[in-house]
């Protein structure tokens, strides 16, 4: 507060405590401050790494192998487990350092008075029964009652999601009135947009409307993802897979008399080729990459699962204001329109704001700033008007006059104000300005009348026009809502603001359509319990929610959604913690587009996992084959782990990080029950498998009879690698041939198939490893041979895809449009 405003308020009443009974009072309730969350621990992060079936299974395999003397076998697998823990890590903890980094935004100090004098203290000292003293930019430190008020406003979004300043007078209310409308008091977390104030504190801490918000987080359930859904069940099917193969092959490998440990051996073995040892860390890798295209659409992501679950959203509960709306009052028309620059001039020559300068940040109501704003760009700036006639008197505004009027030093009065308080006071009024006034009040704008006079005395007025305000929708939220409804996801508007208002800006973004009723879509004047029950309801329905927010009221519902998501700009602090992604641009635009790079990952992660899949299903097969037909074991752990981690796990890797299609926003969002694999892609996986498996057990039956066992194993080993290498290529589409999807768009996949051709090759051919291995050379004609039938299973996939297409074509334009993927 200015110095003279602060002597006046010391020679008036005896408010605020003496130092001595501030210090007793503080140090029996404790300090100002929210309990928030405390920096999660590194252990946490590093245990939440193995929570996953497929880890067990196989540290499990690991086990076993360590126990038969496998060493390189047991190294190699708990070498996947701990790279893969460690890649998921680092992601994660560096995010949880990023979010605590943005604490440091909010950390406000009060002034108060103590003994009679004006005092600035940390807010986390400011007790019960201090006099906090406010003025215009001020945040306030805790609940408080006014005592004292003089024009003051207050901007309360964060708290009740109102977007327009709330106008605060002296005076008790009763106690049921609701917050948005309690006029005397002030909230922690509040700011002050205009006028000065003095009031007594009532609540600190956690006892404080905003503590009792962050209380509510406590008590919201935090959602396990889609994508962890969907892999245990995929886990557990390996697992009945893995069992049922084990005992089987135990079973007949009894029946012919083998020993236990050539049995435990082909266990491991059987269990190494069923697990996709690689699928973690591909999981792992193609969220991390969803991390990376996030972060280049403002998107700063704390849980890298939320990257998958973000695209799997089939609702968005989001806030409005600062989100789908600019967060900024903007003056929209002027009437009459002949008379804009003067009606703008008188506007904004009665105004208190300043817009920010070199050097210096604007301040003020934001009212007046729109309007100051609009009158620079009629070419009018106040400070010209405070040089040249400078203020001779003021009359501010208040609730019980509804207006403001400055006077000159040319002796002409600037009034501004509602009409209703405008129009008794004015000899000479526009004709229609009432039907122009409820033409604009119908728009849910703001209206405010201008008028002018001369001398101090507001009377003999004439009304020059009326001026309509409001918070603009963002322009590229337009486009991001119709995007989101094309794409099949809701987008539910939740705020604190007048249903009017609501309704209006939601028919603006394209929300509601002609003749479409607002129920369920547009929610206006919202509590923080209200939030909870919304998300809560479109949980019970089986929906996946994102919720969106930036107050402290936002928390618990962020908190209790699939996925919460905070502002980074605006939102409170413990917002962002309760937050799984964090807008860095606080716009609806940069969700939707995070929207699209989570249904592109998703999809990236499951063809990659029918390709794993199909290949761990060849190995199986392969082995299982060769047993019921008692022969040796075609190919051993070790050859099995290498065909998983490098010459499948590599090209794998490369398929997650496929570009998105480009249609993968007119399509629907995949139903919350639809499991990872459907009955398509499994049958895609058995028939892929079959066929690695067919013709890699019949390379090896030949080879069998031609050549021994050591140099069969390694044809067989190479065929394998081979097939399942060159299948990457066709994997990468469902329906579209390799070429046409883009050969040289994935410039990681073409890299990693010659550098693994040329690993397979290189480690028969050099001696130490060929032995570490128990591998042979092959001559140029067997690697030509192994190159011919590595090509069987990719042509028979490409010409299953022709087969398909001429299927379609038969069926006419009922069968539907083709995926770009």
């Amino acid at each position: 507060m200015k110095p003279s405003a602060v002597r006046d308020l010391q020679e008036g009443p005896r408010w605020g405590l003496s130092q001595e009974e501030a210090a007793r009072r503080l140090r029996e309730g404790g300090p100002n401050t929210l309990t928030r969350e405390q920096p999660r621990p590194a252990w946490l992060f590093l245990g939440r790494q193995f929570r996953s079936g497929m880890v067990w299974l196989l540290l499990g395999a690991c086990g076993i192998a360590g126990l038969l003397g496998e060493l390189a076998d047991a190294v190699a697998i708990a070498t996947i487990v701990l790279l893969n823990a460690l890649v998921g890590f680092l992601q994660e903890y560096r995010a949880d350092r990023a979010v605590l980094a943005l604490r440091a935004l909010t950390a406000p100090n009060a002034r108060v008075l103590r003994d009679g004098v004006s005092a600035m203290i940390p807010a986390s000292e400011v007790v019960p029964g201090d006099a906090l003293v406010l003025e215009a930019g001020d945040v306030v430190a805790a609940d408080a009652r006014l005592l004292d008020a003089h024009a003051l406003l207050t901007l309360e979004a964060a708290l009740t999601g109102e977007s327009t300043p709330v106008d605060k007078k002296v005076g008790a209310l009763p106690d049921g009135t609701p917050l948005a409308e309690r006029g005397d008091r002030v909230f922690m977390g509040t700011s002050v947009a205009a006028g000065t104030a003095v009031a007594e504190v009532m609540a600190t801490g956690m006892a404080t409307e905003l503590g009792r918000i962050a209380h509510l987080v406590q008590t919201a359930e935090e959602s396990e993802t889609p994508l962890q859904q969907r892999l245990e069940g995929v886990t557990r099917m390996l697992l009945v897979v893995c069992v049922v193969v084990a005992v089987l092959v135990a079973g007949l490998g009894l029946l012919r008399g083998q020993g236990w440990l050539e049995l435990l051996l082909a266990a491991v073995a059987l269990a190494v080729a069923a697990v996709p040892e690689g699928l973690p860390t591909v999981v792992t890798l193609a969220l991390a990459v969803g991390v990376q295209r996030m972060a280049r659409v403002n998107v700063l992501v704390r849980q890298m699962q939320a990257v998958e679950t973000l695209g799997a959203a089939t609702v968005i509960c989001t806030d409005k204001t600062g989100t789908l709306t600019a967060g900024i009052m903007e003056v929209r028309e002027v009437w009459p329109p002949t008379a804009e620059r003067r009606v703008l001039e008188i506007a904004a020559g009665c105004c208190d704001a300043e817009l920010p300068t070199q050097g210096k940040a604007g301040a003020g109501d934001p009212t007046e700033l729109a309007l100051l704003l609009a009158a620079r760009a009629q070419g009018f700036e106040r400070t010209d008007l405070e040089r040249e006639r400078p203020r001779r008197a003021e009359q501010p505004f208040d609730s019980d006059r509804r207006r403001m009027s400055i006077l000159r030093s040319d002796g002409v009065l600037y009034v501004k104000g509602a009409l209703e308080a405008l129009l008794p006071l004015c000899r000479d009024v526009p004709l229609g300005v009432k039907e122009a006034n409820a033409a604009l009040a119908g728009r849910a704008l703001r209206v405010l009348a201008v008028a002018e006079g001369r001398g101090a005395d507001e009377k003999d007025l004439t009304l020059l026009g009326l001026v309509g305000l409001a918070d603009p929708p963002r322009p590229e939220a337009v486009e991001a809502v119709r995007a989101a409804r094309e794409a099949g996801v809701r987008t539910v508007m939740i705020t604190g603001d007048h249903p009017a208002t609501a309704v209006a800006i939601a028919r603006e973004l394209g929300l509601l359509r002609e003749g479409e009723s607002p129920e369920g879509t547009v929610h206006a004047r919202v509590t923080a319990e209200d939030k909870l029950r919304i998300v809560r309801g479109w949980k019970e329905r089986g929906e996946i929610v994102a919720m969106t927010g930036d107050g402290v009221n936002d928390a618990p519902a962020l908190r209790e959604a699939h996925i919460g998501i905070a502002m980074g700009r605006t939102g409170a602090e413990v917002t962002r913690e309760a937050s799984d992604l964090i807008l860095t641009d606080d716009n609806f635009a940069s969700i939707v587009a995070a929207v699209r790079e989570g249904r592109g990952i998703y999809e990236n992660i499951r063809k990659t996992l029918v390709y794993l899949l199909a290949g761990n299903g060849g190995e199986l097969v392969l082995m299982l084959g060769a047993s019921l037909l008692g022969l040796p074991l075609p190919l051993l752990p070790l050859h099995l782990l290498w065909v998983n981690l490098v010459t499948d796990g590599l090209p794998a890797l490369a398929l997650v990080m496929d570009p998105v299609a480009t249609d993968v926003m007119q399509r629907p969002p995949r139903r919350p029950d639809q499991p990872m694999l459907g009955k398509r892609e499994w049958g895609a996986v058995l028939a892929t498998s079959l066929v690695d498996a067919c013709v890699t057990l019949c390379t090896f039956l030949w080879a069998l009879r031609h050549l021994s066992l050591v140099e069969a194993r390694t044809l067989a080993f190479t065929v394998l690698v081979l097939c399942q290498l060159l299948r990457a290529f066709s994997a990468r589409s469902e329906r579209l041939l390799f070429w046409e999807v883009g050969p040289f768009n994935n410039r990681p996949l073409l890299a990693v198939v010659t550098l693994t051709v040329a690993l397979q090759l290189g480690i028969q051919q050099v001696p130490a490893l060929a032995r570490f291995f128990s591998l042979v050379p092959l001559s140029v004609e067997q690697l030509a041979l192994a190159f011919g039938l590595g090509l069987i299973p990719v042509s028979l996939l490409e010409l299953r895809k022709l087969a398909v297409r001429g299927y379609a074509r038969a069926r006419g334009p009922a069968s539907g449009p083709l995926s770009a993927r």
